[in-house]
Order: C-alpha cells, then sequence, then structure tokens
C-alpha cells in the first residue's frame, strides 16, 4: 500500500525569474498484524473477515485457512494485512472486529501487532546446546523476538549467556524452596510474553503452568510420545529404536503431554550407544526447538485442545 504525500506547489513570476520548485511530503507509516481465528467452520468466515479489513482500506498480505472436515468442523485462519497509521488505531479496530464479525460467528482469535516484538524469557540448567542455538540464532536476526533474560538453577552458563549481552539470573532449586523458587522466577520474567525451557532441568508445578497458559515451550529430547520422563536416550537404546527424535511442545500441568508445536528424527542402528544417541539428540533437539519457537513469536500456531495446528 502506498503512502499518503501532499501536493506540490511550484510558483513563477516573470519571463526573467522564477522561484525553484519546493514541495513538502507526509508520509505515515505501513505497519503489519497478524490475525488468528479460531471457531466452528460456517458459509461466509472468509468474506466477512476480508470485508472487514477492506472496510478500514487495509491490504491483505497472506491468508492460510484449514478446517477439520468438509462441513461442520473446527475452523482456523492466520491473515496478515498491512495498514498505513495501524498503530494508531489498533484499539479501535480490535474493539470493532470483536463487536461485529468475531461475536457473530463465535470465534475465539488474536490480534497481534508485528511492529511490537514477543518477549522471551529462556529457562536452563547446564546443557548449554539449545540456549546457544537460540542465543546464535536471536543475535544473527534470524529469530524475530526479544530475548530478554536468562533464568538458570546453576551457575555454569553466566559467562556464555553474558557474552551475548543478555542478562543471567542465577536461582538455585531444591526440594525445600521450589515454591520460593518458583515465586522468584515468575517475578523475574513478568513481562515476557513466552518463556522456552531450553533444556531446564526441573519439572514445573501445576502452580506455576496455570500462570503461563501456553506460553511455556520445552524441548523434550524424545519423540513423544515415546520415552517421557528421564533419560529418554537410553530408554530407546534399551528399547533398541530405529529412530531417535526430538518434540518442541506447549506445557502443561501433565509432564510431557502438552501440545506438540514440532517433531523431528534421525535414523540410528544398533552400532550407537547412548552417548551416541545424546550427541545426535543434541543436534535434533536445538533445530526442532528454534523451529517451534520461530513459529510462536509468528504467531503461526493455533491451539485446539491437544494439539496444534501450525501454518508454517
Amino acid at each position: 500500500m502506498s503512502t499518503t504525500t501532499t501536493s506540490t506547489n511550484t510558483t513563477s513570476n516573470s519571463t526573467t525569474s522564477s522561484t525553484p520548485a519546493t514541495s513538502t511530503a507526509v508520509t505515515t507509516a505501513i505497519d503489519t498484524a497478524t490475525l488468528l481465528i479460531k471457531c466452528r467452520d460456517q458459509a461466509g468466515i472468509v468474506q466477512a473477515v476480508s470485508e472487514f479489513i477492506h472496510r478500514y482500506g487495509a491490504n491483505i498480505i497472506t491468508l492460510d485457512q484449514y478446517s477439520t472436515a468438509y462441513e461442520g468442523g473446527q475452523y482456523f485462519m492466520r491473515l496478515e494485512f498491512a495498514l498505513a497509521g495501524l498503530s494508531e488505531i489498533l484499539d479501535n479496530f480490535e474493539a470493532s472486529f470483536g463487536h461485529t464479525v468475531a461475536k457473530r460467528h463465535n470465534m475465539a482469535w488474536r490480534l497481534h501487532n508485528n511492529a511490537i516484538k514477543t518477549k522471551v524469557g529462556i529457562l536452563v540448567s547446564k546443557f548449554d546446546h539449545a540456549l546457544l542455538d537460540l542465543l546464535w540464532r536471536h543475535q544473527r536476526g534470524l529469530l524475530d523476538c526479544e530475548i530478554t533474560c536468562v533464568v538458570s538453577n546453576h551457575e555454569d552458563l553466566r559467562q556464555a549467556v553474558e557474552n551475548f549481552g543478555i542478562t543471567f539470573h542465577y536461582v538455585p532449586v531444591t526440594k525445600d524452596n521450589k515454591a520460593e523458587a518458583e515465586e522468584q522466577i515468575h517475578t523475574l520474567m513478568a513481562g515476557n510474553d513466552l518463556l522456552v525451557l531450553a533444556r531446564y532441568m526441573q519439572i514445573l508445578s501445576s502452580d506455576f503452568v496455570k500462570r503461563w497458559p501456553m506460553q511455556v515451550i520445552n524441548i523434550h529430547h524424545s519423540f513423544l510420545p515415546a520415552f517421557v520422563g528421564a533419560d529418554p536416550y537410553r530408554q530407546a537404546y534399551e528399547k533398541g529404536v530405529k529412530l531417535i527424535g526430538a518434540t518442541a511442545h506447549y506445557v502443561t500441568a501433565e509432564l510431557d503431554q502438552g501440545p506438540i508445536i514440532e517433531q523431528d528424527v534421525h535414523r540410528v542402528t544398533h552400532r550407537q550407544g547412548v552417548a551416541e544417541l545424546r550427541a545426535i539428540g543434541r543436534d535434533i533437539e536445538r533445530n526442532v526447538l528454534a523451529r517451534a519457537v520461530n513459529w510462536h513469536v509468528q504467531n503461526r500456531v493455533i491451539v485446539a485442545g491437544n494439539k496444534t495446528v501450525v501454518f508454517n
């Protein structure tokens, strides 16, 4: 969509002299936003949303949709649009959409101003591969978010984190201080939109998770639902599997049971021991976690019960 520009005025005097042309331009920034929708599938949804956006003079950039059935299923939409001066009218746009289109179609929906970066806090213990990969991608501009801080229950990774210019907080956790530690973590993470467990080897309590609903992503070092809990690579070795993998999922009160965002696998053989499986697995983990975090901060994920729809 083009910017708005005032007209250019030129004046001239007699045949012997003229006044140089002058112009004044006023440019309004073009912003983009992402709209996520979930509702019962019904006729007229795309038309209703498109017409609403058109009335505001916005331009639709991308539109992805999915329905679980040919008729009467659950409907999902991800739509990006551009509009000059959007930031100034976003509140009005949001309220109007909610009172008209969303209410009429009984939508669960969310609107995100793409000019505002998602704030991300990371929790980690001692394993550094997933953490450092996220920090490197962030530094290179490959993660479209703001990493605000890293919290760890060990001091081991402080220097590595601070080398990236990221604040590091040490919060020790024991069986005797778990509630106090989680409260401290919650306070430190206040203001973030997403928490990432980059191999944070502590089980978060249900009370903590409830305060961050579908706002915590974990990387689990197995191809869920196989090998939940501790030491999954040893479990995989003892089972003699030919594929190992990793799973990025939202954290819920049930351990390793949250909605899955992304997974990947690697073929292995009987010749590879537990140590080799772990080494291979770490490469899978960091890539799977990075993709899941990126899709979340780009507003490409819609949670539907115990599943996700990912417009990637």
